[in-house]
């Protein structure tokens, strides 16, 4: 009995080498693409599979969503129209004062006196308030402004945030114009009394 092998039963084992070669040859090439890839990227071979892992992993709540930012811009544009529209605080505070200065004008030896007594104390606070209230806008938006130059590399905010902390700087400035101009008298100078007869 002939036990050699035909040619056509050696064919699938030439075949499972041929195929073993081919997978062996795509393998090295598909190595040798992603080394390619890698020095075109400037990263070592095996790591840019770690960056995107890592990338991948990290939590949505650790990057930054300039919430803060946004909040501070609305804030401060917010306080800026309230401190020119005059702020309920400066009410108060020119109610409060009024009293004071009916206390103080039994007092008064002089019509100037009852006046200075009675009104200019009050328009006083009033200018002093709402410019301090103008002050904190102004700076709420300064600072919302210079703000992602001291935070992370490359971090910009969205341009509706900038707008709002351009209002709140523009109308903080002109508040505290306003404001300190009333409160030295410059803006609207304290009546004078007309002279006894």
């Amino acid at each position: 009995m002939d036990t050699t092998k035909t040619p056509a039963q050696n064919a699938p084992e030439s075949d499972s080498k041929e195929s073993a070669e081919a997978t062996a040859t795509a393998t090295t090439a598909t190595d040798a693409e992603v080394s390619d890839i890698a020095d075109v990227v400037g990263a070592p071979d095996g790591e840019l599979d770690e960056e995107s892992d890592a990338f991948l992993d990290q939590d949505v709540e650790d990057r930054p969503t300039g919430v803060f930012a946004a909040a501070a811009a609305i804030a401060g544009a917010g306080l800026s129209l309230v401190a020119l529209s005059g702020t309920w605080v400066a009410r108060v505070i020119t109610e409060r004062q009024g009293l004071i200065g009916q206390i103080d004008s039994v007092n008064a030896t002089s019509t100037e006196q009852k006046i200075q007594a009675l009104y200019s104390d009050g328009w006083h606070m009033t200018a002093l308030v709402n410019g301090v209230f103008s002050t904190i806008a102004l700076l709420i938006g300064m600072f919302v402004l210079v703000g992602p130059s001291f935070g992370a590399p490359g971090r910009v905010n969205p341009q509706w945030v900038k707008a709002a902390s351009w209002v709140a700087v523009a109308l903080g400035v002109i508040g505290v114009l306003i404001f300190g101009l009333m409160y030295f008298d410059v803006l609207f100078p304290l009546p004078k009394a007309a002279p006894a007869a």
